[in-house]
Order: C-alpha cells, then structure tokens, then sequence
C-alpha cells in the first residue's frame, strides 16, 4: 500500500533525506509547489497559492495521507490551511500564528515563563526613537521574517534609526501576505492593531545558543534533542549545529520544562517544533529567542548521523497520526551542520566542480556537501541571508568527538576551491 505525502517546496536535499527512510513503509514523496512557486524571494500571493495546492491535491487521483513541509512562512501556514479541510492532523492555524508573530509570541511567552523572556517591545515602522523602557543593546526585526532577515543589532539611537529604515523598506514583503494570514484567525487587541509589518524590538540575550527539537501528539509535548548552535567569533552568524548538545543534563531538564510550559501555552498540537534559546554558563540564565512551528531541516542530517531517524521522519510519522520512532542507533557519536561564509559582498568567478565537491566529500564517510553560491552571481544577491554574511556552502559531517568533527571540516572545506572578487568592475 502507498502512502502519498505531499510536500511544498521539496527541494533536492530534503528529497534525498527523506528518500532515507524505510522503504518497507511505502512513502512516496510529491512535490506540491517548487521553490520557485512558493516564492519566498519575492511577495507572496497567499490566496493563489494556496487555491494553486488546493487545486492540486484535489485533482490527484491517489490517497492523500499527508501534507508536511519544512519551510518557514508561507509554507508554515499553507500545511494547516491545507490539512484543515481533509481532516488530516495539523497544528491549529492559530497556534502557527501564534508562534509565528514576533510580538503575539513574546507576549505568550511572558505569560507562562516570565523568566525566560528579554524585555521588548512592538514598534509601528514609522518609530525613530526605541521604545521607552528598553536598554541597548537592542535587537531590531520585523514581526514577521525569517532566517534572521532585517534582524539588526543596535547599539545606540543612530543605529534604532538606521534599523528601522531597513526594517521599513523591507518589512511589507512578508508581512502584508502574512496578514492575511493573520485575518483568518482572531489575535488579541494588541496583536491585531499591531498587524503584520510592525518591528519588535527587544533587548539582546547573551549566551550560548541552542536549539531544542520536539513534537506534539494529543496536546503532549515531547522533546527529543538538543543541538548546540556555534557562532563565527564575534558575530552573530552561525559556524554550526552540532548534536547532541554539550550541556549539562540539569540545563536539559529545564530547557525541557520551559519548552512544555509554552508550547502548551501557544497550543500547538499534531506537529513537530524547534524553540531557540541563549544559555549563560556564567550565570545560569536562559532565555528564549524563538518557537518554530516547525522541525528544523538544518538539523536533519544531523539526527539520521547520530541517531538513524531524521527529524524529517519524526514530523512525518506525526503528520500521519503514528508515535514516531526516535532511535534505530546512527554511525556517529557527534554530527554537526558547517556554514563556510564570507562577511564582506563580492562577485562569484569560480565555485567548486562536481569533481571538486566530490574529492573534498571523500576526505571522511559521512560527509555531505553543499555549495550555495553559483558562478556569476553577486553575494548579496543571495536569498535567506542572515544581516551580516553570505553563505558559500554547508558541510555536514560524522564524527567521533568535536575535535574529529572539526578536523574534518577543515580537511574538507580545503578542498573547496573558491574565487570572490570584492567588486564586479572586470566581468
């Protein structure tokens, strides 16, 4: 028997960790809408797209068993869209919405874990001074983004204005389609006339950064791992994931009570999350970044390399209403996720071959590489960037320990021959 699982936005390599799974189970994996569809790169047209899936799923003369994704927004709020009206398990709209506003989900947040949460604050677009009551530094975003696009760091009134100028111009490109989104659940007053392109500004957790990956089945939350997010030195852009995390078993317990307590809080249910968080060795503080609807694909590999079950399978099991498998014993004790980034923009002359990509892949087992970039194309040119680098190429690797892990990185990325111009003047 076949089991049909649509997916917006499969992509190759979510295509290739999902065709990992058992093959005695009967998954077939279908493309609902292309990247290009989706179109996260420029404003979307939530209406169409989603009659556009609908359309789809409707005239498909199969089963339709499931409908998961492992995109941000739109395709966060399209999977319970979607799911809703075939009765197939799905996080409730609202709940998505929840977690999804910036500003609607800190207010949850400080309902229920009040000492988990930085001071913040909404701010309309046309704000020139920060909000009264917070300190710098400052974090400045959108109330709705991604990948920590038009998120700024800022230090003083100079910087709030020059933020905000960029948060302005580019805020409306997500927002106004996450309104309408918005229109179709009921958010409290404050939420509501906040709407869908304000700024939240809040101020800025120290600390180690970690990731803590769950599910919800039947209103219980369960979490099942946590990935330890590094950070280039001095920056704010990630070096890598690597799982399992290195903290202290009594840090897990209350990473772990502190997610229960507010995924109850914002609802969510027949679905797979991931909560960022801050980690002060020092002091012991902890304080919560951001609740994803969602599992992370970044994360993927790193599961099926330590564990032998990708977070993908745990979200599918989910999506068709089964208690997931949460270990078949993977081949590595550490695996981590490497971001190999340039900090200044430049044009692309050279990328690696496919001969190239293999070499440096063949340097330890478990190895996986992925260039980002393409020859000719301009950095910041480049979607989904956080606000301070360029990605070039992401490493997976399998280890014995984190000085193996990151040996073989190194050795790897050695391999990876690149060439960026800091202009274009002579193309």
């Amino acid at each position: 028997m076949v089991t049909n699982v649509f997916v917006p936005g499969l992509d190759d390599q979510n295509r290739e960790v999902l065709l990992s799974l058992p093959a005695d189970r009967g998954y077939r994996f279908l493309q609902l809408l292309d990247l290009d569809e989706i179109g996260q790169e420029r404003e979307v047209d939530m209406p169409g797209l989603l009659a556009l899936a609908a359309e789809r799923l409707d005239s498909f003369e199969g089963t339709v068993d499931a409908v998961i994704g492992f995109w941000d927004f739109p395709v966060s709020s399209l999977v319970p869209l979607l799911c809703r009206e075939r009765g197939l398990p799905c996080a409730p709209l609202e709940a998505v919405v929840r977690c999804e506003h910036k500003y609607w989900s800190r207010l949850e947040q400080r309902a229920v874990i009040p000492e988990a949460v930085p001071r913040f604050a909404a701010s309309g677009l046309d704000a020139t001074d920060k909000p009264e009551g917070l300190s710098y530094p400052l974090w400045v975003k959108p109330v709705k983004s991604f990948s920590s696009e038009l998120a700024f760091r800022v230090t003083d009134d100079a910087e709030f204005r020059e933020a905000m100028d960029r948060v302005r111009a580019g805020a409306g490109r997500l927002g106004a389609p996450f309104q309408w989104v918005m229109d179709r659940v009921r958010p409290p007053p404050e939420v509501a006339e906040c709407g869908g392109t304000a700024a939240l500004a809040e101020e800025e957790a120290t600390g180690d950064q970690l990731t803590v990956e769950g599910y919800v089945r039947g209103g219980v939350p369960h979490v099942y791992g946590i990935v330890d997010s590094h950070r280039y030195p001095g920056t704010s852009s990630f070096l890598r994931y690597e799982y399992p995390s290195t903290v202290s078993a009594s840090v897990g317990e209350r990473l772990t009570e502190l997610t229960e307590r507010v995924v109850s809080r914002v609802g969510l249910d027949d679905v797979t999350f991931n909560i960022e968080y801050f980690h002060d060795p020092r002091s012991g503080d902890i304080r919560l970044l951001e609740i994803n609807p969602r599992h992370s694909q970044s994360h993927a590999r790193l599961f099926e390399l330590v564990r032998g079950v990708s977070n993908h399978e745990v979200c599918l099991r989910v999506a068709l209403g089964q208690e997931p498998d949460l270990e078949r014993g993977g081949r590595y004790p550490v695996a981590a996720k490497w971001f190999l980034r340039r900090f200044r923009d430049g044009f692309v002359s050279a990328v690696p071959s496919e001969e190239d990509v293999a070499r440096a892949e063949e340097t330890a087992p478990g190895t996986k590489v992925e260039v980002v970039v393409r020859r000719g194309q301009r950095l910041s040119d480049l979607p989904f960037q956080d606000s301070y680098s360029f990605e070039l190429a992401r490493v997976f690797v399998g280890a014995e320990d984190t000085a193996q892990c990151e040996r073989r990185y190194g050795e790897c990325v050695g391999k990876l021959p690149f060439t960026i111009r800091d202009t274009d003047e002579e193309t």
